[in-house]
């Protein structure tokens, strides 16, 4: 795979797992660090700073939940929760790789022309005919995440969160590997460079919690498409329905599949306790990337 270069940083697979921050500018993050239940600027000021001096590489930015359940908002507000706290970040953290965490073409476009550098497209360039043109013209990097949610396909409990039941699949691995190529095939007709495509198994999004531990364990299936891999468990739902824990408490298992992840293959892990996880990646790093390790 070739280094990837965006802005002032070139990420180089294979030599280090980077960090990705998680900003949810939102009220309703099922994690409960949404910032709108927060004054927004000033908390969003307070944890990328806190992120960045736990060397971050890159910043998640999202104005829409995606928790199971949530309700959709409208372009406009989208853009007005995310694009104050790009515009802050571009100015004030040159070093950092801005993401923009959206489905929409428009809302992406605002984000990159105001600093962002990626789009992370939860829904692998299956819901906006736009995004795979406007991606390539603006030559920001992709994240094709794997998605087979349905709204109606859920389990809520009150203490652990909503989770989606799980769909259908002929063979878990063998699907979600196809269906990632063939948002990846969506990618390269709009003529996206091979070397700014990522690929998310999505972990949580129409999984079951035992789908969800298969994907993390055979994580390197996915690596072996050629593309570098984002691991996203942080908090998620399957980790509270494997503990009996509440979002809040979700930390060790967090850990856990994150440190297993980047054994399997990650190469960018996206996580909401970024000064814990820092600590993780670059012990799990010292294992299983030093000279002499096994592949």
């Amino acid at each position: 795979m070739f280094p990837l270069t965006l802005g002032k940083r070139t990420l180089t697979w294979g030599t280090r797992t980077y960090m990705m921050g998680i900003l949810n500018i939102t009220p309703d993050s099922f994690s409960g660090d949404g910032l709108l239940a927060q004054p927004a600027q000033e908390a969003a000021s307070a944890r990328i700073d806190r992120f960045v001096s736990s060397g971050v590489d890159i910043l998640d930015v999202g104005g829409e939940s995606t928790r199971p359940g949530a309700e959709p908002v409208t372009v406009q507000e989208e853009l007005r929760r995310v694009l104050p706290v790009i515009e802050h970040i571009a100015a004030n953290y040159p070093q950092v790789l801005i993401s923009i965490d959206t489905y929409k073409a428009p809302v992406a476009k605002a984000a990159l022309q105001s600093g962002a550098h990626m789009i992370n497209d939860v829904w692998g360039l299956r819901v906006d005919p736009a995004m795979p043109a406007l991606a390539a013209r603006e030559q920001a990097a992709i994240v094709l995440m794997h998605n087979r949610s349905k709204p109606g396909s859920l389990e809520v409990r009150t203490r652990l969160g909503n989770a989606y039941l799980g769909a259908e699949y002929t063979d878990l691995l063998a699907d979600v590997r196809r269906e990632l190529m063939e948002s990846v095939g969506l990618a390269r007709a709009a003529g996206i460079p091979e070397d700014h495509i990522l690929l998310d198994p999505g972990i949580g999004f129409g999984k079951t919690v035992q789908q969800n531990l298969e994907l993390i364990d055979r994580l390197g299936e996915i690596r072996e498409l050629g593309y570098p891999v984002l691991l996203g468990p942080s908090r998620k739902s399957f980790i509270g329905y494997t503990l009996d824990l509440p979002p809040d408490q979700r930390l060790e298992g967090t850990a856990a599949a994150i440190a297993v992840g980047i054994a399997r293959g990650a190469d960018i892990v996206r996580v909401h306790d970024v000064e814990v996880m820092a600590r993780v990646m670059r012990m799990t790093d010292a294992i299983v990337r030093r000279p002499g390790a096994r592949p």
